[in-house]
């Protein structure tokens, strides 16, 4: 299953706040594109027959099946790209670290 960092889990949980989506249930989904690189996207969603589910640094996560190979091990982390800049991103094993 992904791995949810404490930074990130903080901005998902008032991103939630915001939005209404008490308690939140964020979708992870992941697909190769032609290139054999990985896109990530992530929302909050509903868990629906099929997925997988689990409790992420206390995000309920939801994962559904033609993901879950694409995101087991990945590390979703929220990070300042530049000064005042903050982003989410996937790392996947054996990838470089954010800046």
């Amino acid at each position: 299953m992904i791995t949810i960092t404490q930074a990130a889990a903080e901005r998902i949980r008032q991103s939630a706040a915001e939005a209404g989506a008490a308690p939140p249930v964020l979708r992870v989904a992941a697909k190769r594109g032609a290139d054999g690189a990985v896109d990530f996207g992530m929302g909050f969603d509903q868990s629906r027959p099929g997925d997988t589910l689990a409790d992420v640094e206390g995000i309920q996560v939801v994962v559904a099946a033609p993901s879950r190979g694409l995101v087991e091990g990945v590390t979703l982390d929220f990070v300042e790209i530049e000064p005042g800049d903050f982003r989410f991103i996937f790392a996947r094993p054996g990838e470089a670290e954010a800046p």
